[in-house]
This record gives C-alpha cells, sequence and structure tokens, in this order.
C-alpha cells in the first residue's frame, strides 16, 4: 500500500500499514460467520459469499450503496460500466442474495445515480413496495462545455410490506424563516433565539443540506465514493429505533456502520477491500471519542451553512481539544 503525502492541515481519516496490520485482526472473515456472532461486526468478504451465511429476518433497515453503473476503480476492484440490461440483472442478483435477511416490518434504501435509477426502480418494484425516491444536491462535481453539471443523487426508499417504521419527528429540518409570519402578534410556526429565526420543517424528499466531506474534515476518507455520515444519519432515525439492526452490504470506509454506532443502532457490514474494512473499523474505534455527527445537533438537523450549527461546531472544537495517537498515525477529532 502506497502512503499518501498530505498536507499539514488534511484531517482525513487513514489507515497505515501499521494499522492495517492490527485492524484486520477484528475483521469476522466468511468462513467465520455464524447464526450469532456477526452483529456489530465487519465482514470482510464478497456479498455472494457472505449473503448466504447470514440468518433470515434479522435486519431492520437494508442500506444499499452499489457500485454505480461507472467505470470505477475500488482499489482491488474495477467496476466497469455495463448495458444498462446487464446492470440490471445484476442489481437484481445483489437483491435477490439479501432478501431473506429482512424482518417483516424492514425499510430497504438503495443509492445510484440518474443514468442507473430506471433500473433500480425496476427492481426494487418487482419484489417490494417502492415508497418514495430522494434526491440529495452532491454539490461536488466537475463542469461540462456540452452538458449541465451533474450534482445530485438518488436514493429509492422501499418497505417489505406496508407494516413499517418512519419516525417523522427524528428528521424534521431546522432552517432558516425569512420572512417570519405573525398571527394576533404571535409568532406562527417559528422560533427565535441566538442566531436568527428558525423553524422546524417536515423532511421532503429533496435534500440540499448534505456536505460532502472533505479534506478538512474528520469523517472524510479516500474511499472513492463516500457518503456523508449527515445523509446515512437522516436514513437510520427515520427507519430504524434504538437496538435495531442496520446491514450495509458495500460497506466501504464504513460509514453505514459508524452513524448506526453513534446513534445506538446494532450494524453489520459486508466489505471486499481489506483496508477500506480496516479504515472501518478504525472509524468505529475513533466514534467511541467523539459521538457526534456534522450537522445533526441536540436532535436535529439543521440547514447547511447556518449560523447556529456554525456557533455550535465550534463550541465543540474549543471545548474538546483531542488529539488521539493511534500508533503512528495521529488522528484529530474535534
Amino acid at each position: 500500500m502506497k502512503e499518501k503525502v498530505r498536507a499539514k492541515n488534511n484531517r482525513t481519516t487513514f489507515v497505515t500499514k501499521e494499522e492495517i496490520l492490527h485492524f484486520k485482526k477484528k475483521l469476522l472473515e466468511i468462513d467465520s460467520v455464524t447464526n450469532d456472532n456477526y452483529k456489530n461486526k465487519t465482514i470482510h468478504g464478497e456479498i455472494n459469499q457472505v449473503a448466504q451465511r447470514l440468518p433470515k429476518n434479522f435486519v431492520d433497515l437494508l442500506f444499499i450503496d452499489p457500485p454505480y453503473n461507472l467505470n470505477k476503480d475500488f482499489g482491488n476492484n474495477k467496476f466497469k460500466i455495463k448495458k444498462d440490461d446487464n446492470y440490471e440483472k445484476i442489481f437484481e442478483q445483489w437483491l435477490l442474495l439479501l432478501l431473506h435477511t429482512l424482518k417483516n416490518n424492514a425499510s430497504i434504501y438503495v443509492c445510484c445515480d440518474w443514468k442507473s435509477s430506471p433500473m433500480i426502480y425496476n427492481v426494487l418494484n418487482k419484489y417490494l413496495k417502492v415508497r418514495n425516491r430522494i434526491t440529495w444536491e452532491r454539490e461536488k462535481g466537475r463542469g461540462a462545455l456540452s452538458n449541465w453539471k451533474n450534482c445530485s443523487e438518488d436514493i429509492w426508499f422501499a418497505t417489505i410490506s406496508d407494516n413499517y417504521k418512519f419516525n417523522v419527528d427524528a428528521v424534521k429540518l431546522k432552517k432558516k424563516v425569512l420572512a417570519p409570519y405573525r398571527e394576533d402578534g404571535v409568532a406562527k410556526d417559528w422560533t427565535e433565539g441566538d442566531g436568527g429565526k428558525f423553524r422546524l420543517t417536515h423532511p421532503s424528499n429533496f435534500w440540499t443540506d448534505i456536505t460532502i466531506p472533505f479534506w478538512s474534515m474528520p469523517e472524510n476518507t479516500d474511499h472513492p465514493t463516500q457518503k456523508p455520515e449527515k445523509l446515512i444519519a437522516k436514513i437510520i432515525l427515520a427507519s430504524t429505533n434504538k437496538g435495531n439492526v442496520v446491514l450495509d452490504p458495500f460497506l466501504g470506509s464504513g460509514t453505514t456502520s459508524v452513524v448506526a454506532k453513534k446513534l445506538n443502532r446494532n450494524y453489520v457490514g459486508i466489505e471486499m477491500n481489506e483496508e477500506f474494512c480496516c479504515l472501518a473499523e478504525k472509524r468505529l474505534m475513533l466514534a467511541d471519542r467523539e459521538p457526534s455527527i456534522q450537522g445533526y445537533t441536540g436532535g436535529v438537523f439543521w440547514e447547511r451553512n447556518s449560523l447556529n450549527i456554525q456557533a455550535d461546531d465550534k463550541k465543540k472544537i474549543l471545548s474538546s481539544k483531542k488529539i488521539i495517537k493511534i500508533k503512528t498515525n495521529e488522528a484529530r477529532l474535534f
């Protein structure tokens, strides 16, 4: 593994060669998976080998962030673009491997881009009850001279049955009120505090409050398709309760497991890349020291770049002053 040269203030979380040797001991290998040792584990292996070893009806939330139908290098595995019908068949095979693990009241969320979104819907609609399509703004993205810049992604929301969880009050968004309205002199649906006037709004299927992890954020990693912790937190809080089980069969650098742990849920992560598995284990360890989630404070999701959350984060940074040394790598938290 070739280690990158990083800028002085780069706070990206990564694993060294020495850390890989340490954290790989914590991984659950395929041959060691049994009916009672998989919870709160990072399983090192491919989905088609691991899924068949998992028991029935134990998952409350299945979060699938598969390789999109793009040419992408994932380190030890390169995914090559396929014809639409072939990609649809591949995703269908992945889904069928996992259906037996789901409880009757389980929810399923699947990430995709605009090209693969119709194919994902076709498969989900065949086996599940499709509830909604979330579109979230991914503010990073390359510009194009002859096309619109692509800066959004989709997440399909489906359930096994009509009996499912949706904790609407847990995922309301706190937004600034630009034109506050009063009725008989009393504030209507908004409150005033330090930093301005705010309103709690019901969650919609269009998310513009997500910040993509970047080099100055400790949650950032070197994984090429990492999802933000805030995005995962919305899904977990909406569709699970404390103590429920979240399964991610394409774990990557571990974001789903990390957020599940921070929110007091059980997790199971499957990842075929050993380095990413070890990175997930390191992040899980760091979560014990710093359980906060960027953009989620006081049990509320805040609108991106709001003054209140910035002030609150500054207080956390000044109060914590934690620098954790892990073997040869310094991992500064806040």
